[in-house]
Parts: C-alpha cells; sequence; structure tokens
C-alpha cells in the first residue's frame, strides 16, 4: 500500500475510549472531504488501496499544531479537530490532528515516529 490517513491523539487528554472513538472518525471524516476536495489523485488511490487509516499519540496541543504545520508545508490535508465540549473535556478542545489521505512517504515524514495508540 501506498497511501494512508493517520490520526493523531492528544494524549494529554486521558479521553474514554469512546470519546477517543468519536474524535478519530470525525478526524478521518474531514480528511477524506478535504482530500477528496483538494487531492482527488490521493483520494481515490486511498479508496482503491482499502482506505488505511493509523491511530498514533501525540503529547499535547502544541505538539498536534507543530505536527499540523508540518503536515501542511508538504501539501498533505491536515485537519485539527475541535470536541464541542458536551460530554467530557470543554468546548473548543482540540482533541486531534488528521493527516491524509496522502502517500506513505509524506505522513511519515510529519508522524512515521509517533506511538501507536
Amino acid at each position: 500500500m501506498e497511501y494512508k490517513l493517520v490520526v493523531a491523539v492528544r494524549g494529554d487528554l486521558e479521553l474514554s475510549r469512546g470519546k477517543l472513538a468519536v474524535q478519530v472518525a470525525h478526524a478521518a471524516v474531514s480528511c477524506a472531504n478535504a482530500a477528496r476536495d483538494r487531492h482527488e489523485k490521493w483520494y481515490r488511490a486511498w479508496i482503491a488501496e482499502g482506505q488505511r487509516k493509523v491511530v498514533v499519540q501525540a503529547f499535547d496541543i502544541t505538539h498536534l499544531q507543530e505536527l499540523a504545520a508540518r503536515a501542511r508545508s508538504l501539501h498533505l490535508p491536515a485537519e485539527l479537530i475541535q470536541d464541542a465540549g458536551l460530554t467530557e473535556i470543554a468546548p473548543g478542545t482540540v482533541t486531534c490532528l488528521g493527516v491524509g489521505p496522502g502517500p506513505d512517504h509524506l505522513i511519515d515524514q510529519v508522524t512515521g515516529s509517533l506511538k501507536l495508540v
């Protein structure tokens, strides 16, 4: 496989499993929509390969912002996800960053060193 989508989740928030799953889903959908609109070739290749997704852990909000800046400098789709604040955390809290879908070699330059969740 040559394409993937990676979601980096903040490790400092200690989200419940359910909240984590929903935030990752938001990131995946947001990134897929962005890629479909701006990088149709990458999007179609990712779909054809089975829509590979990986979830990794970032340290905190600063780390997510640094990762987002790096992804954008490589022209990758990068979507920071903010929670509505209806359950576990305050409104507007950034919970995760979606990167891709895009070529593995580019995404690995952003998230390749992060540990899997």
